[in-house]
């Protein structure tokens, strides 16, 4: 198969951790649809992976080339911040077998605010939506955004975001995780992962910043997160890889749902018994197997990255 990858990052290029995470990520899928066998195209401003063949985008002709090179492909696998994937898995949906979430539900997990309302209509814990009056102990986050960016905690300041921009929630003691899974005809979590967070204050607010991950994190309570995890995924319509974050206080609280891979793929795959690529294809025909095998462990942080990749 012919299978096209585009990471926002990489193809307008943008630098920093982004960059670097956007490399990481695609890197990682390229090289094992390129083991199965598969010929991979990928879009880059100029940053070069191992694996697959480099077509040259930049800002400003990014979704263009999108657009003229997915319909040369099979398939392929879209990946771009939360308030931009929808319009770009558009693009994939128009042109070819999308690999990914539907743009549909990717606006509905990017809209922090309704995914919230959503998922608590189905009887799926979160963290209480706050209202922007409370002067109580709360988490402010941009209602659309992703990698922790913005996330930050209030003691006992007044609520003064603004609410078209931001959501408050009640804060959610407890271990940050998360969970990588396949879903779409069928839901298998791959993997628990921990979450390792730099929590650090900064101009009277606590600031929360990812910063890498264990993968995986073997807990008692995983069998509990599990069924969380797909209960989420089902209810969002999710499909194809996709990582879920999830704070377990009393029990797990789904606190943001990522329709796309995310950066806990580069730890998974070098515990996975198997090609990640085989599985998100097997998914499309909805022959996924009942469990995985993990072995061992990877603990890795952004910082980490350059060094391996």
């Amino acid at each position: 198969m012919k299978i096209l990858l585009a990471e926002y990052a990489m193809g307008i290029g943008l630098g920093g951790t982004l960059l670097l995470e956007g490399k990481a990520m695609i890197n990682t899928l390229a090289e094992s649809f390129t083991r199965l066998g598969h010929d991979v195209t990928y879009l880059t401003a100029e940053s070069k992976v191992k694996y697959g063949n480099a077509i040259i985008s930049d800002e400003n002709t990014f979704e263009n080339i999108l657009e003229r090179v997915s319909k040369e492909a099979d398939a392929a696998l879209v990946i771009g911040p939360d308030e931009l994937l929808g319009d770009l898995t558009e693009i994939i949906e128009k042109n070819t077998m999308n690999l990914g979430c539907s743009s549909k539900s990717v606006r509905l997990c990017a809209d922090k605010l309704t995914c919230t309302k959503v998922l608590e209509s189905n009887s799926i814990a979160v963290p209480g939506i706050m209202n922007m009056d409370s002067v109580e102990k709360h988490v402010i986050k941009p209602r659309f955004g992703c990698a922790s960016e913005g996330v930050r905690l209030k003691e006992i300041d007044k609520i003064n975001e603004q609410a078209d921009e931001y959501i408050a929630t009640e804060y959610i003691e407890g271990e940050h995780l998360s969970v990588s899974m396949i879903c779409g005809h069928k839901s298998l979590p791959l993997s628990l992962n921990r979450q390792l967070i730099d929590i650090k204050k900064e101009n009277g607010e606590t600031i929360f910043d990812y910063k890498g991950n264990q993968v995986p994190y073997r807990a008692e309570f995983q069998g509990e997160v599990f069924t969380t995890a797909k209960k989420t995924v089902e209810t969002l319509g999710c499909n194809g890889y996709v990582g879920i974050d999830i704070v377990y206080g009393d029990k797990p609280y789904v606190i943001d749902v990522n329709p796309r891979p995310t950066t806990a793929i580069f730890g998974l795959v070098r515990t996975l018994g198997c090609e990640i690529g085989d599985l998100i294809l097997m998914n499309m025909h909805g022959e996924l197997p009942e469990s995985v095998e993990l072995r061992g462990e990877c603990s890795f942080t952004k910082d980490d990255i350059e060094d391996i990749i």
